[in-house]
Parts: C-alpha cells; sequence; structure tokens
C-alpha cells in the first residue's frame, strides 16, 4: 500500500455515442485522461451504464420494467472493457453502476470495482429507494463487503446507502480507509442528501468518502436533469482540512476531479487528532444510553 494515493471522481454525462464502438471509444476517452493525470482510483456514477440503452433498438421508449433486461446482453461486453483498460493502464476502476440479473426476473444495482491484475468484485446496492422499490422494481442485495486491495481496503455504498450510518460503520471496522459513494440525483434535495450522508460517513468513521454523481441532461428518460458535484470527503481535523473537504467539483460540469489522498495524514488524524470518532463509536452503546426518557418542562 502505498503513501499517497491520486483518486479520479467522475462528473459523467450519460450519451453521446450510436454504437458499442462509440460507447467504448467515450470510456477509452474518460480512462486515459485520468489515467494520463496519474489517478490510480477512478470511480463513475451509479446507473450511468444505463446509456447502454442506446445500443437497444427503442431502448429509450421501453417501459421501466423493461429496461433491466434490455441491459443484461451487453453485461459481459462492459465487464471485459473495463477488465481491460484497468489492466492496460494498471489502475483500479469502479465501473458505473448497472442492474444485473441474480434470478428470474430479479435485478439488484450493482458496482463492479477492477483490479490492475485482471480480478473482479462487486457490491450490490442494500437499500432501495420509492423509485427501485416501487417503479423500477430493483430489490436489495443482502452482503455487505469490504475489498482488500493493492490500494488499501476499500467499500462501496451506492448512493442512497450512503444516508445510513451503520452500513459503513461496518465497513470501518472490517478496515475500510475509502468509501466509495457512486450516485445518481435528479434534485438538488437529493444531491445534498448524499453529500450531507457522504460527509457524516467520513467523520464518523474518520475515512476517506468519495462522492461521484450523474451530471447534465441525460439520454436515459429518468435521469434527464442529473444534478450534482463530485466531492472527497475526510474528517476535519488535525492536519486534514478544516471543512472536511479533501476536493469538490464544479456543479453540474463533466469533469474528472482528481485529488490526492494522503493515508499517513489519515492515520495520524485518528491517533492524534482533537477526537477519537472511531474509538468512542461505543459510548453511545452504553447501557444506560439504550432508553432515551422524556421530561416535561
Amino acid at each position: 500500500m502505498g503513501q499517497k494515493i491520486r483518486i479520479a471522481a467522475a462528473q459523467y454525462e450519460m450519451g453521446g455515442f450510436d454504437d458499442w464502438a462509440g460507447y467504448e471509444a467515450k470510456l477509452k476517452r474518460w480512462v486515459t485522461e485520468a489515467a494520463e493525470q496519474g489517478a490510480q482510483l477512478l470511480v463513475f456514477p451509479e446507473c450511468a451504464a444505463m446509456e447502454l440503452l442506446m445500443l437497444t433498438p427503442q431502448g429509450r421508449s421501453l417501459p421501466l420494467s423493461e429496461q433491466s433486461q434490455a441491459i443484461e446482453p451487453h453485461l459481459d461486453a462492459f465487464i471485459d472493457l473495463h477488465r481491460t483498460l484497468a489492466q492496460h493502464f494498471q489502475l483500479h476502476l469502479l465501473a458505473a453502476t448497472l442492474p444485473v440479473a441474480v434470478a428470474q426476473g430479479e435485478f439488484h444495482n450493482r458496482a463492479h470495482l477492477f483490479t490492475p491484475e485482471g480480478s473482479m468484485v462487486f457490491q450490490d446496492k442494500l437499500v432501495m429507494t420509492r423509485f427501485e422499490r416501487e417503479q423500477w422494481g430493483i430489490q436489495p442485495g443482502d452482503q455487505l463487503k469490504v475489498f482488500d486491495t493493492a490500494l488499501g481496503k476499500i467499500g462501496i455504498n451506492i448512493c442512497y446507502d450512503s444516508e445510513f450510518p451503520l452500513l459503513a460503520r461496518r465497513q470501518r471496522e472490517a478496515g475500510a480507509d475509502i468509501i466509495l459513494v457512486p450516485s445518481w440525483t435528479d434534485t438538488m434535495a437529493g444531491y445534498h442528501r448524499v453529500k450531507i450522508g457522504s460527509q457524516a460517513r467520513a467523520l464518523e468513521n474518520q475515512c476517506c468518502v468519495v462522492q461521484v454523481p450523474l451530471v447534465g441532461a441525460g439520454w436515459f428518460d429518468q435521469a434527464r436533469d442529473c444534478v450534482g458535484r463530485a466531492g472527497l470527503y475526510l474528517p476535519a481535523d488535525i492536519g486534514l482540512p478544516d471543512d472536511g473537504i479533501l476536493a469538490i467539483g464544479e456543479m453540474n460540469r463533466p469533469q474528472w476531479l482528481v485529488a490526492d489522498l494522503s493515508l499517513p495524514r489519515l492515520y495520524s488524524a485518528r491517533r492524534h487528532g482533537l477526537v477519537s470518532n472511531v474509538l468512542d463509536w461505543p459510548e453511545q452503546m452504553r447501557q444506560e444510553l439504550q432508553t432515551c426518557t422524556t421530561t416535561e418542562v
């Protein structure tokens, strides 16, 4: 594990191609640009791979219930392309999430992580939004993971998952120093919910949280007005940014946000900081605090 990790977060806009060769060329351009800046860990947003519907006849007009199934024929090529790029540029690459069939008629929202050696692992989204549950028909995953990579231990909270503190807490307890949050939000309120959740997870767990959004007017009907900006968040403490923001992108502009994470500074803040959130977490679990009394005043 190195002392410094250069992270690239993609403020990614969907569309802009007509066939598989066009998609492949687009992804290669994005990855090449980040690799040329020395990035070691590249992160793409939630559901950006729904742009693959452009390769399906009448894909845009398909009802939601059929869109996930229409993506499925492209999954193998999607995985092969990302694996090839990760190996060619010798970097870690979190692909855009997409629905993956896990049983007949059952789909999970899945993030695939590729390594320079060619291996691939994945994390499914665990908590469904109302849209996913009530309209899209996506089912929740059932396993929370931490990946032990050459860059260190990495966890993934897909968008809404970042708003639930116990998920990231368990990943931190399993050793995660970096939590990746690929996201898709189509309102400013949604963007701020994920941003606040990401910053809170960084504070509570004294780790780095990387929020990565879709931006712009998406081709996918359900993502026409994607809003947000990427952010790399840390605990606010000695040797780290006072506001906990390592880097933040320009709102709604397609771009890479690239920043260097210093692991020694992060570890030092945990050991010698003004507060010890990770070590003090059990304090809130004390027996006498397990009930809350109401006092009339």
